[in-house]
């Protein structure tokens, strides 16, 4: 019988000699590899273990005081649990990992009518995206994307340019409503949108996801390209009537996970477009990125880049005294290494090396045992030190799915690197 670790071997070298990439990279590097054959391998355990502290109607949301949190499959973030299960069946061939990412399918199926808000792009594209992935004649998990990429197309204006993210929210202030919200994270989304077309041959789709982009490339982004975290719109006329944070430190703050969201959306935006605008806004958020000065040593960002700075005055009651240190997120640094990665394939071969080796040092940091827990620990989860909503003081320094889902991502686009 072979063993998890062999099958983990042979899968790997499998990915090295796939010529399935999307780009050409430089070569990967020995002990890199390494890293990553020993995160992959433990986190198949892990998430075993994770298994076992869910019930079938329960997603993984954190761990804190000893205490897995869970959400239903309508939380915004159920994508990720079975979307990290399916990379690790592929990485494993694991057939209980199979199991357990079809039978949260098979719960959310009826969310692909969704049209609440816009997150239905990480909940069907990160789950049933990367099952129709792995089995494209599932004709399906194909039906299900289409008609969630429908759903979420309803919430797209013309006038705007942009799919709404939430009906309404409060200023972070609370002293405004805000009517017609589009947050950087929305970038994300437009992935199933691209798909849609290609699926069925109908460019509205892709040309919504493009205006939406566009307007975003416009309004969202500083001269430095640094990122505002939402901006709200006059649903009338489509000019911008505020730009603010909800998450990040300050209005005029660069929150570290939207800046993520940015970078790694408009990479995909163009891998699916060829549009160098895109591009070239990709490579400007993600060298602010990793230019800052207050990007610590090993690469793992603070929750906002300028958090207690001058200049920079939150809109809500900020209390450093609670936290020891400025709490880190982890999951921006799996955001961007994944990001990274990509996007090192689409430039000339010296713009890529600073690239791969920025996602290799964001990788090799999370797979230490600073961020990444042993097996047995943690509640199931991979990874520590992500940080959700500071200003509401929710999730900070602690571990989340999303930060599972695009660190094991990251680790499984860089075992299927393409060497130059």
């Amino acid at each position: 019988m072979v063993s998890i670790q062999m099958k983990a071997i042979i899968v790997l070298l499998t990915f090295l000699c796939s010529s399935n990439a999307k780009g050409q990279w430089n070569a990967p590097r020995k002990e890199v590899l390494n890293i990553v054959q020993n995160a992959l391998m433990t986190s198949v355990e892990q998430y075993h273990y994770l298994m076992q502290q869910l019930q079938p109607d329960q997603w993984p949301r954190t761990y804190e005081n000893g205490k897995v949190y869970t959400v239903s499959n309508k939380a915004w973030i159920s994508g990720f649990y079975p979307g990290t299960l399916l990379y690790l069946y592929e990485f494993s061939n694991d057939m209980e990992l199979w199991k357990a990412a079809h039978q949260k399918l098979q719960r959310m199926e009826d969310l692909q009518n969704m049209t609440e808000h816009h997150d239905l792009g990480f909940m069907m594209y990160c789950s049933y995206g990367n099952a129709f992935r792995l089995f494209p004649d599932s004709a399906r998990y194909k039906e299900v994307l289409i008609q969630s990429a429908k759903s979420l197309a309803t919430r797209f204006n013309p006038r705007v340019g942009c799919i709404k993210s939430w009906d309404s929210v409060l200023s972070l202030d609370k002293k405004r409503m805000l009517k017609f919200p589009v947050i950087i994270d929305n970038m994300m989304n437009l992935e199933l949108l691209f798909f849609a077309s290609k699926a069925t041959g109908d460019p509205f789709f892709k040309k919504i996801a493009i205006k939406h982009a566009e307007t975003t490339m416009k309004n969202h982004l500083r001269p430095d390209f640094s990122s505002y975290h939402v901006v709200d719109y006059d649903e009338h006329t489509g000019k911008v009537k505020s730009r603010e944070t909800q998450q990040g430190f300050a209005d005029n703050s660069t929150w570290s996970r939207g800046q993520a969201w940015g970078i790694y959306g408009f990479t995909m935006v163009y891998r699916e477009t060829k549009d160098r605008r895109f591009l070239h806004t990709a490579c400007k958020m993600a060298d602010f990125f990793l230019n800052h000065k207050n990007l610590p040593l090993d690469k793992i960002p603070y929750w906002d880049f300028n958090v207690g700075q001058v200049g920079y005055n939150p809109q809500w009651n900020y209390n450093p005294s609670l936290y020891k240190e400025i709490p880190r997120d982890a999951s921006a640094a799996a955001i961007t290494a994944s990001a990274l990665i990509e996007l090192s394939g689409y430039v000339e071969k010296r713009k890529s090396l600073i690239y791969q080796q920025a996602a290799e040092s964001i990788l090799t940091s999370l797979s230490s045992q600073n961020y990444r827990a042993t097996v047995g620990s943690n509640g199931g989860f991979i990874l520590k030190h992500a940080s959700g909503g500071v200003p509401g003081n929710v999730e900070v320094d602690v571990p989340l799915s999303y930060a599972d889902y695009y660190y094991i991502e990251a680790l499984m686009r860089y075992a299927q690197l393409k060497i130059r």
